[in-house]
């Protein structure tokens, strides 16, 4: 099982979304998807240069050649293993589609923005809606990172000094209209009075709350 290497750039091939990656004199041909290769364009990262990426390893009876997935931070790898989990959305294809960072991602499953999702290669209407019927309120937490897939929390509102518009403003930036997420918050504050200073916490048990609803 491989699941990080660190070593030079022998080669950058941004139109295949490849990098191979010379660690220890072998070459690991990596698959990045487009928002990881953006990142590392962006950077810039050059043939020779020293990189180092997370990796997911898939190989199967059916697929009995080894494919290696490449992220530069563990969140991503964490979130891509929980976007396999779709039916029929397997770890290429997943791959492909990834054009959007993870939490921008996240952040359309947990509004249900099947728009959002369908602009991303290869999904269309039905696999949006799996992955939203599967992952709703479980990928919370990559929902309220920071977008482009930076791993800082995202930060209250200055000056609301209170766990409650915290996470009213949260559900805001999902896509929910103020009223209704001033309902939901209230609704979750109401029955768990203890969470009234943990907004993350709040935001859980709503989504909880709706995952079982629905």
């Amino acid at each position: 099982m491989i699941s990080y290497i660190e070593g030079k750039v022998h080669r950058f091939d941004r139109s295949a979304e490849t990098v191979v990656i010379n660690a220890g004199g072998v070459g690991y041909q990596i698959v990045v998807p487009q928002f990881v290769m953006s990142a590392l364009s962006a950077r810039p990262v050059m043939v020779g240069d020293e990189l180092a990426l997370e990796v997911y390893y898939h190989v199967t009876d059916r697929q009995p050649k080894p494919i290696l997935v490449g992220f530069q931070r563990g969140h991503e790898r964490a979130f891509f293993e929980q976007l396999i989990q779709v039916e029929g959305l397997g770890p290429v294809r997943a791959a492909k589609a990834m054009i959007f960072s993870v939490s921008t991602i996240a952040q359309a499953i947990e509004a249900e923005d099947v728009r959002v999702l369908q602009r991303m290669p290869g999904i269309g209407a039905r696999a949006a809606q799996k992955m939203i019927a599967t992952l709703k309120g479980k990928v919370v937490e990559t929902a309220m990172l920071r977008d482009e897939g930076y791993d800082a929390p995202v930060q209250p509102v200055v000056g609301s000094g209170t766990g409650r518009d915290e996470a009213v403003e949260v559900l805001v930036n999902l896509g929910y209209r103020q009223p209704e997420a001033e309902r939901d918050v209230d609704e979750a504050l109401s029955a768990n009075p203890e969470l009234a200073g943990a907004p993350e916490e709040l935001i859980r048990k709503i989504f909880k709350a709706q995952a079982i609803a629905g």
